[in-house]
């Protein structure tokens, strides 16, 4: 027998050299997407795919919390407290809120049998009145909460029951994202005028319109940019929590947490950014033609910073608000998501500010206009878990009162300002 110093090497100790020799080769292709210090020259991009399935979804709540979509009662009850006292920005928010067209007492909604969007809106029949009256109908819940003034419950009422007693169907190309659009803000008014308000009458009428037309029209997902799915996921999740739907809410959380690394950037990842399975994006060249042709990464670098910062911020606030919808309902998805939000708001952030654009990012341009989306993250992540959030918290500020896009973004500065709730 030879002696101990000369045999053969075991099984197991090959299988940790191999081991050893992995994770330094993962290691030296990670480096290649090191975090580039803004303004400086970025390393060179390699060819390298990285993909890693999503992290666990916690289940649905075994009993959802009412009210319950983006805001809570005790949310709500901070507010109200503020508002009263006159404490800023909570009352300049409320009253930036008050004097809008969606909170007017002479509104009238304008519901259709089919709402009809093609892309950009174009053909546009009942695409911008069905977003506007679902933000009316949510700006007049919140109104009444605050106020304690029925005038304003049932002007949410009167647009909520319009339109569940109409629209059927959404058609043409942009039928699914203004599905997500419009069933996002639904549920948020929905859910405070059923739980906090005696009277509506057809609330069993809303809740069909919600599981027939809005639900599987979201809940599938998409395969367009990362906004539309994030957007549709919202509106999954918040509809799941208003009809206490737990494997429709299951279902839109575990596509949401496919979707979110897939949009957001972070180093860890790899050399390149993480892609949603099953979406044929194979290689480096479909995945960098896929992030708008940009082949250097960035924590914080999301797969639409290069098109506009405007799509970009419909995505980050769709993350952000399924995030603290779910930490409403006990089973927050901050632990998932929280990191890329912080990082995808500070890098967005950062160029909104005013810091110039590198050469390394998007040719050296940004097509800026992020909106007014910061502010629910930014109170998660800074207020609530401590983080700096430098830039973030510069923009929110500079932002405050932060409005509507019109879209599916309301009055988050009065919801969400240093919220400890």
């Amino acid at each position: 027998m030879p002696p101990t110093s000369a045999r053969r090497p075991t099984r197991r100790r090959t299988l940790l050299r191999r081991g050893r020799l992995l994770a330094v080769a993962g290691t030296l292709i990670a480096a290649s997407a090191v975090l580039v210090p803004h303004g400086l020259a970025a390393p060179a991009p390699t060819s390298t795919t990285a993909s890693a399935p999503a992290p666990a979804a916690p289940a649905a709540p075994d009993r959802f919390t009412h009210p319950g979509v983006l805001v809570s009662a005790s949310q709500l009850d901070f507010v109200r407290g503020k508002v009263q006292a006159g404490a800023q920005p909570w009352k300049g928010a409320f009253d930036q809120m008050m004097a809008s067209k969606y909170a007017s007492a002479s509104r009238t909604p304008k519901p259709r049998a089919v709402v009809e969007c093609g892309s950009y809106s174009n053909p546009n029949y009942g695409c911008t009145d069905e977003r506007e009256d679902a933000i009316a109908a949510y700006t007049n819940a919140l109104a009444w909460y605050l106020t304690r003034e029925d005038t304003y419950a049932k002007k949410a009422i009167e647009l909520m029951d319009a339109w569940s007693a109409v629209i059927r169907d959404h058609t043409n190309s942009n039928a699914p994202l203004q599905t997500g659009w419009a069933g996002s803000v639904w549920p948020r008014a929905a859910e405070i005028i059923r739980y906090t308000y005696d009277g509506w009458s057809q609330a069993d009428r809303f809740r069909t319109m919600l599981r027939e037309v809005y639900l599987p029209e979201v809940v599938n997902g998409s395969h367009s940019n990362g906004n539309w799915e994030l957007s549709m996921m919202e509106a999954a999740v918040g509809i799941s929590v208003h009809l206490e739907d737990r494997a429709a809410y299951d279902k839109a959380v575990a596509r949401f947490l496919n979707r979110v690394p897939a949009y957001v950037y972070l180093t860890s990842d790899g050399a390149l950014p993480r892609t949603v399975p099953g979406s044929g994006l194979d290689t480096r060249d479909e995945i960098v033609k896929y992030w708008q042709g940009q082949s250097t990464f960035a924590d914080g670098l999301t797969q639409e910073t290069c098109r506009d910062l405007t799509h970009t911020g419909y995505g980050l606030s769709a993350v952000s608000h399924v995030a603290e919808t779910s930490r409403i309902q006990g089973a927050s998805l901050y632990p998932q998501v929280g990191e890329r939000l912080r990082h995808g708001l500070g890098f967005q952030s950062t160029y909104e500010v005013g810091t110039p654009v590198p050469s390394w990012l998007c040719g050296g341009s940004l097509d800026l206009g992020l909106g007014p989306v910061t502010e629910v993250g930014f109170n998660a992540l800074h207020h609530r878990e401590g983080h700096a959030m430098t830039n973030t918290q510069k923009l929110t500020e500079r932002q405050r009162p932060a409005g509507s896009n019109n879209l599916f973004v309301a009055w988050e500065t009065l919801t969400h300002a240093e919220n400890p709730n």
